[in-house]
């Protein structure tokens, strides 16, 4: 459930022409992970006691923007 992202670096100093492939071979090394999320699933959940509520919907309005793409904050009853 997660995607590899990988980079084909090139050199972009004087004289690489020599030492570049251009795309052939241009795999990749793996430099790190990033999640497969699907449409309407939960992403981040969270407990607390009622009356930190108000800085719990702040952090989680902070949050959204680390993620791309729209985000809701729900306030659920069920505990």
């Amino acid at each position: 459930p997660w995607h590899v992202l990988r980079i084909n670096k090139m050199l972009s100093c004087a004289g690489a022409d020599r030492l570049q492939t251009g795309m052939r071979g241009a795999y990749g090394k793996p430099v790190g992970t990033c999640a497969r999320v699907s449409i309407g699933q939960i992403i981040l959940s969270i407990r607390t006691k009622d009356n930190l509520g108000i800085h719990v919907l702040e952090a989680m309005r902070r949050c959204k923007y680390k993620f791309p793409g729209r985000q809701k904050v729900l306030v659920s009853k069920k505990w």
